[in-house]
C-alpha cells in the first residue's frame, strides 16, 4: 500500500488494514488466543494473539496520547515516558502487561474502540495539520499516525495469517 499523503488516504489506509486484520482476529478461537506460539516482536521470541492485540492497542493509545498533548503545549516523551526508541522490546512487554488477564473478547472490543478514536482524531484534522509541517523530527503528524496504525496492522495481519495457517486455525 502506498504511503498516505493526505487525510483521505490516511483514513483509507487505517480503515482498510484494520478491517482485514479485525476479520482475521475475529476468527481466532478465544481458547487459542493466549497460546505463546505466535512469532514475537524480537527475533527468537514468541507471543500470543492476545499479546499482539495488546501491542496494537498500546501503540494506538500512544498515538492518541501524543496527539492530545501536543496541541495543549504539553511535552511528549517519544515513544513513551520512561522508554527510548531503542527500547521498543521493553515497551512491547509493558503493553502485554497492561492487558494481561483481559479476555480475548474484551481485547477485541478495546481494539475496535481505540481504532474508532484514531479515525475520529484523523477526521478532526486537516490535510495541512496532518501533512503540512514536521510534527516529530522530520515526520508529519499523519506519518506518525500511519507508522503506528496502518503499518503495524498490516504487519500484524501477516504474522497472524502465518500463525493461523501453521496452527490449523481457519
Amino acid at each position: 500500500m502506498a504511503v498516505p499523503k493526505n487525510r483521505r488516504e490516511l483514513l483509507d489506509a487505517i480503515s482498510t488494514t484494520y478491517e482485514k486484520l479485525a476479520a482475521d482476529l475475529a476468527s481466532v478461537p478465544a481458547e487459542r488466543a493466549n497460546e505463546m506460539t505466535l512469532e514475537g516482536h524480537a527475533q527468537g521470541t514468541h507471543m500470543s494473539v492476545a499479546n499482539l492485540l495488546a501491542y496494537l492497542i498500546g501503540w494506538n493509545l500512544l498515538v492518541l496520547k501524543w496527539s492530545e498533548a501536543r496541541p495543549c503545549g504539553m511535552p511528549v516523551d517519544f515513544p513513551e515516558t520512561g522508554f527510548k526508541w531503542n527500547e521498543l522490546g521493553r515497551l512491547a512487554q509493558k503493553f502485554y502487561a497492561d492487558h494481561a488477564g483481559v479476555d480475548y473478547a474484551e481485547l477485541l472490543r478495546l481494539f475496535a474502540k481505540v481504532h474508532d478514536q484514531i479515525l475520529a482524531l484523523v477526521e478532526s484534522e486537516s490535510d495541512a495539520s496532518l501533512y503540512g509541517l514536521p510534527w516529530y523530527e522530520q515526520y508529519t503528524h499523519g506519518r506518525m499516525i500511519q507508522f503506528n496504525t496502518s503499518s503495524p496492522y498490516a504487519n500484524a495481519r501477516v504474522r497472524l495469517r502465518k500463525w493461523k495457517k501453521a496452527n490449523g486455525v481457519l
